[in-house]
């Protein structure tokens, strides 16, 4: 169980329906990430937007007999609370963390005069959103993306939680990303999430995932007012005592 999820059932007397709807995987090929980290030294930023992409970045720095040593002339940021407490734990220190937890807050945190001509290296996950890349080339920076990890859709027999959905059973469906929504969606054969859902609420991480959910025909009920899933789960205890939700 994650952090999250026993702090939901067994402090807070949540009932958890869990269902995984992402995996994570490695890159089909390593070629442009181990060139990428055999020239570390030659980039100005090194930026972080998941903290999915710290350890695969790790591993592969070891791979082509690089340290993090040869990371102390770089300036790293990071996008989440999460990044960046596991970017500290493994002794990189940043430079920058912005307090909007989403790539748009990284963005008003730089001066966009100072990035041009920077060489800026994003380790990301395949198919990422490209707002952040895009801007910094737009600014004239020098932008590397390389593909630290994949999300896949598990193989999954979701049937009982679609019977309890359908049966009112389920009070919240719970998305932490962009992708868990898609790849709920394609669980449930790409039906609209309204239809999907039934009278369950929804509720979001944050904006660029409630976008998602709008997008595919649902309905954002709750939504954290911080990008994380303490802010989550916050915003889930706001709703269920306003509303008076007990477990089924």
């Amino acid at each position: 169980e994650g952090d999250a999820v026993i702090r939901f059932r067994h402090i807070l007397g949540g009932e958890v329906i869990e269902l995984p709807t992402i995996e994570i995987e490695p890159p089909a090929d390593f070629t442009a990430f181990d060139a990428a980290l055999a020239r570390i030294e030659s980039y100005d930023w090194l930026i972080f937007t998941s903290v999915n992409s710290i350890d695969p970045f790790l591993a592969r720095l070891e791979q082509v007999g690089k340290s993090l040593l040869d990371l102390e002339k770089l300036k790293t940021a990071a996008v989440g609370a999460a990044t960046a407490a596991r970017l500290a734990e493994v002794g990189i220190t940043l430079a920058l963390v912005p307090t909007r937890y989403q790539a748009e807050g990284l963005l008003e945190s730089f001066d966009a005069a100072s990035m041009r001509g920077q060489r800026v290296l994003i380790p990301q996950a395949a198919r990422a959103r490209e707002i952040l890349p895009e801007t910094l080339r737009q600014w004239g920076a020098h932008v590397t993306l390389i593909e630290a990890y994949r999300t896949v859709a598990p193989a999954y027999d979701n049937s009982a939680v679609k019977v309890r959905l359908l049966s009112g059973k389920i009070d919240i469906v719970t998305f932490t990303s962009s992708s868990t929504v898609n790849n709920f969606a394609q669980l449930f054969g790409g039906a609209a999430l309204s239809s999907v859902v039934g009278n369950a609420a929804i509720a979001c991480i944050g904006p660029i995932t409630a976008k998602t959910v709008e997008e595919l025909g649902g309905q954002v009920a709750i939504l954290a007012r911080q990008s994380t899933i303490d802010g989550l789960i916050e915003a889930l205890i706001e709703c269920c005592a306003l509303t008076g939700v007990k477990n089924n």
